[in-house]
């Protein structure tokens, strides 16, 4: 295995096919992500508009993140045991269900609706996660080499974005013409996409029973070398995203600014995302994994250390821009390493494990940012998460000497 960070050579034309695989397992993930996401909005927007409180609305949304956690470690395991067709046909059935819970929940009153619309958010949001471990699984072993692993995570890194808009705008102009039902019933359909496109991947036979599979527990992966880093180094950047969605609208709303000038904040955020992540597979055979994991830590430290001094939009604006670059570099790398750090057949487990370390992020940390918040402010917010970060950048620097 090449130590990260070393030199490269010059990559060779990738086989034939390839293109289409990767083409195929992006418009697979944008399927099941843009259900979940439109799911997640409308039933929303919908019991918000029956008179629930924010407190249902969070619980609700809360559910999306906490049923990854519980199930994606089997998920990975799965997986590893498969292979592609048979996750993704699951995934696909249970996003389908879950389109199809938050349909009938339309016609349901009282604890009955809450109960499908909950249904449908652990369903769609379980379904998502299994078809993101099984593709990016899948990506990672199909890439020959670093660099070409690189590339297809940068692809795969943005249809969650594509997915983020698709999903919400669909649903949000279905909700408009007919109702939340007509919505609901789209969001069902949409993961059929997956499903078609699955059949541009190729098939490959399952391990047989005889052969052992991985039952190694996830503290024994935990243990590989260099693997506990890279989580620490995961997490930091998902705390990061976590606490610019949540503290942007808070300092947007201290300064006075619209609802359409944080929006255009947040929005330009994403445009950064996928426009680094674009331009990742440009520059692949010249980017070192933990140089960028270094560079992107310091980065994102000084973006949090200037937020609470930025006069305007317009400067919130430029450093929503300067994060996105940093952040937005981060994934790709990250997927690289972890592929290079897994040991044998274990690749849908540490995916698992990475992707439960986010979800649990994503569930628990606006609630400890809510609380922090109220006692030391946004802008301290800002600077102690900034300092973690900055604390961090010494991780992947370690990473590479021989972990």
């Amino acid at each position: 295995m090449p130590e990260p960070g070393a030199s490269r050579p010059t990559p060779s034309p990738p086989p034939e096919g390839f293109g289409r695989l990767v083409a195929a397992l992006v418009v697979g993930q944008l399927g099941l992500h843009s259900a979940m996401a439109g799911v997640r909005m409308a039933a929303s927007l919908q019991v918000l508009r029956e008179g629930h409180g924010a407190w249902t609305v969070g619980l609700l949304l809360a559910l999306f993140a906490a049923a990854p956690v519980v199930t994606a470690w089997q998920a990975g395991r799965l997986a590893d045991r498969h292979g592609y067709h048979p996750m993704v046909r699951g995934a696909v059935v249970l996003s389908i269900l879950g389109g199809g819970a938050a349909l009938v929940s339309t016609y349901a009153q009282g604890a009955l609706h809450l109960a499908l619309l909950s249904a449908a958010a652990m369903l769609t949001g379980t379904a998502a996660n299994v078809g993101v471990l099984t593709i990016q699984r899948t990506a990672g072993l199909a890439a020959r080499d670093t660099t070409e692993r690189m590339r297809v995570f940068s692809w795969l890194g943005i249809a969650p974005s594509f997915a983020n808009v698709v999903g919400p705008v669909a649903v949000g102009l279905a909700i408009d013409a007919s109702g939340f039902a007509a919505g609901y019933a789209l969001m069902a359909l949409l993961p059929m996409a997956t499903a078609l496109a699955a059949r541009r991947v190729q098939r490959s036979a399952p391990r047989p029973e005889s052969e052992p599979g991985p039952r190694g527990t996830a503290w024994s992966l935990v243990k590989a070398p260099g693997m506990r880093r890279l989580l620490v180094i995961n997490w930091l950047f998902s705390m990061s995203w976590d606490v610019h969605a949540f503290a942007v609208p808070l300092l947007g709303h201290e300064r006075g600014f619209s609802a359409s000038t944080v929006g255009l904040i947040l929005a330009l955020f994403t445009l950064s995302v996928s426009g680094v992540r674009l331009l990742i597979p440009v520059l692949a055979h010249r980017l070192r994994e933990v140089t960028v994991l270094r560079g992107s830590m310091i980065g994102t430290a000084l973006v949090f250390a200037a937020y609470p001094f930025a006069p305007n939009a317009w400067a919130m604006g430029a450093l929503a821009l300067a994060l996105g670059v940093t952040l937005g570099s981060v994934q790709p790398m990250i997927m690289t390493l972890l592929h290079q750090l897994t040991p044998g057949d274990r690749h849908g487990e540490a995916l698992a494990l990475r992707s439960m370390a986010i979800n649990a992020t994503s569930t628990v940390m606006p609630l400890a940012f809510g609380a922090s918040g109220a006692l030391v402010g946004t802008t301290a917010l800002f600077w102690v998460v900034g300092a973690a970060v900055l604390a961090g950048s010494r991780l992947p620097r370690r990473l590479a000497a021989r972990r």
